[in-house]
């Protein structure tokens, strides 16, 4: 990846690629939960709930091409969780491995404070190794473990809780 890459809000044109990136991690089965492929429809009210004040969802660009997502998401609808948000980064298949998800997490990391942002938290899969690594580099502790609670093609998956308080 060249040195000039740039971080803004997603827009709704971005989704497609959005959903795509995402899309490309579930036959893996180690990011996400997902079985199948989802649709821009089904995510629409999540994008919705997303805004660059408060639980932002950023795209990152290289050389105007989205190589890479991040959102904060609340981590419960109840106002006493407000400070405590869900962080997410998917990057895509030709990004990884490139420091992008490190670059990504320190700048999400640095802008908590404006955004009021407290305790950060991640769901990560036990057999992640390359996620809870990045989180553990960063300082984000494990908070939790649901063991077995999702069962992916036979497989009985733990499911971590990496936290940071910032």
């Amino acid at each position: 990846m060249s040195q000039s890459y740039e971080i803004m809000h997603a827009t709704r044109e971005e989704l497609d690629t959005i959903i795509d990136i995402y899309n490309a991690t579930i036959a893996g089965r180690m990011v996400t939960a997902d079985l199948e492929p989802i649709t821009v429809e089904s995510r629409m009210k999540w994008f919705e709930e997303h805004n660059e004040h408060h639980r932002p969802l950023w795209v990152m660009k290289n050389e105007s091409k989205i190589i890479a997502w991040l959102s904060f998401s609340s981590f419960n609808s109840k106002a006493a969780y407000d400070y405590t948000a869900e962080i997410s980064i998917y990057i895509s298949q030709e990004s990884r491995a490139q420091g992008i998800g490190s670059r990504f997490l320190q700048i999400a990391l640095e802008e908590c404070p404006r955004l009021q942002i407290r305790n950060v938290v991640a769901l990560v899969f036990g057999h992640n190794a390359p996620s809870l690594a990045l989180l553990r580099k960063f300082g984000f502790e494990q908070w939790g473990l649901l063991p077995g609670v999702a069962i992916m093609d036979g497989v009985d998956r733990d499911l971590v809780m990496m936290g940071k308080k910032v």
